[in-house]
């Protein structure tokens, strides 16, 4: 033991990762589209090799729901065989963006841009899993979801088996708020895994009809992609869809070691061999036509709170995810689809930060601003597009507030004394028409004296303005002379 000094804590903190893990792995496979083991197969790759690799030593890797909604779209699109091609491809274009050093620019992205996301990202999950809670099939896109609630809720008070299964989501969810008040027998037991196992036992119990996990066997769930699968990534569309998997899985797993960093005093993460960790882990689950992975937060924390010390117990927690997918796989059968469906509406809303957006509101409107105008986008056209809609509004935003010009206007008594003005600030053409109409305001017959030697900055737009009003006004009134 002398050898391995943390080895009691990090065996410890990995057995509640593990339970953490497995209604979580499963519960995000199901929603994708995918067989349950897929979920688990991640699990595994998360912790037996991008938890041994360089980077974050303390963050557990995994299925994350942040993604659920990209993989259900793209399984549907392009079928469940293309989707180890497109986790493979964004894999090695983790790897790529990781050797060339580029993992230190992914804290650059606007945060605002980054809740907004994921706030999209809960709200079409929620949407579609309010479906899975009295096991109805979602129609479809986010819109489509949010569009047919009234007729779910009709559908749901017509029939008892959805209402028995509502009861076991319901059920789920007041479990996952209450759990953890319970602080003793959170300590032993995970809210997850208990919500998840009281339902099932509830199911079983009272013997509910109700939809279960279906069951397919570890290995059998396991298609690698074939040479047709690797052909889909010739399509310009699949390419998209490629960008989006790598670029959302980099951001949030950087952006969840700089959280975890926070939450513990040991090593900090080497952003670029993290990304590279990453890489590595869905190029694998390509390989294996498995979920695309991302470090996970929930997990993470759970893994720091339960004292783990090194990166052994994110390992272990592998260790674990493959023993009971291997050795206990009929145990999924019995889990109720309601009942991971609660558990991933109560991730849902965990996305969305609802406490944070009033301050954020009163303090930083712009940022509220680009938050809900991403979320909306999101849920609104789709993941990709809704994320780049949101980096425009930040640049935009940016942009905006860093333009701030102003006219310091002195106006001496003598009228043979020029109007002196001094332009102060940036002057950029998103403040050229408040810039003129300033202008325009100044005395007429007077010579006027421009002085821009105290702009920041002048792009060619102002410059060009200025010059062309100074033309003006020399041919219609008197001298106007720029100074710079």
């Amino acid at each position: 033991m002398k050898r391995f000094p943390h080895f009691r804590a990090d065996f410890t903190a990995s057995l509640v990762v593990f339970l953490v893990a497995v209604p979580l792995c499963v519960g995000v496979a199901v929603a994708s589209g995918v067989p349950a083991e897929l979920g688990l197969v991640t699990g595994i790759v998360g912790g037996l090799l991008t938890g041994l690799l360089p980077g974050s030593s303390l963050q557990v890797s995994g299925p994350a729901a942040g993604l659920t909604v990209l993989v259900f779209e793209a399984v549907k699109e392009y079928g469940l065989g293309a989707l180890g091609a497109l986790v493979l491809a964004a894999g090695l274009l983790q790897l790529a963006m990781g050797a060339l050093k580029l993992g230190r620019w992914f804290r650059a992205i606007s945060v605002a841009v980054v809740q907004g996301m994921l706030a999209g990202i809960g709200l079409v999950l929620i949407a579609g899993q309010l479906y899975a809670l009295t096991d109805a099939k979602a129609p479809g896109s986010g819109l489509a979801n949010i569009a047919h609630l009234p007729a779910l809720i009709t559908d749901t008070l017509t029939s008892e088996r959805a209402l028995a299964a509502l009861a076991i989501g319901a059920g789920t969810i007041a479990v996952l708020v209450l759990w953890p008040r319970w602080r003793r027998a959170a300590r032993i037991l995970p809210a997850p895994l208990a919500a998840v196992a009281l339902a099932t036992v509830a199911v079983w119990a009272l013997d509910l009809p109700v939809a279960r996990v279906k069951v397919s066997g570890l290995l059998d769930a396991i298609q690698p992609p074939g040479p047709a699968d690797l052909g889909t990534l010739t399509d310009v569309g699949v390419l998209g869809t490629v960008l989006a998997f790598a670029l959302i899985a980099s951001a949030e797993s950087l952006f969840s070691a700089a959280a975890v960093d926070r939450l513990h005093n040991g090593p900090k993460t080497d952003y670029d061999k993290e990304l590279i960790a990453q890489g590595a882990g869905n190029a694998v689950c390509g390989i294996l036509g498995a979920l695309p992975m991302t470090a996970v937060i929930v997990r993470s924390a759970a893994n720091v709170h339960a004292g783990a010390k090194t990166k052994a117990s994110r390992v272990l927690h592998g260790a674990w995810l493959l023993v009971f997918a291997a050795a206990f796989p009929a145990a999924l059968g019995v889990v109720p689809v309601a009942a991971l469906a609660g558990v991933l509406v109560f991730s849902g809303c965990k996305l969305i930060p609802v406490r944070d957006l009033r301050p954020l509101w009163r303090e930083h409107r712009g940022e509220a601003v680009v938050l809900i105008v991403t979320a909306l986008a999101i849920v609104t056209v789709n993941m990709f597009e809704g994320v780049l809609i949101g980096l425009l509004m930040a640049v935009a935003k940016t942009a905006w507030e860093t333009s701030h010009v102003h006219l310091d206007i002195h106006t001496p008594d003598d009228e043979d004394q020029p109007v002196r003005v001094r332009a102060i600030g940036n002057a950029t053409f998103l403040r050229l028409p408040k810039l003129l109409d300033q202008l325009e305001t100044l005395p007429p017959g007077r010579d006027i004296e421009l002085d821009t030697s105290q702009l920041r900055h002048l792009d060619h737009a102002c410059a060009s303005a200025l010059t062309n009003w100074a033309e003006h006004h020399r041919r219609n009134q008197r001298s106007a002379e720029l100074v710079s």
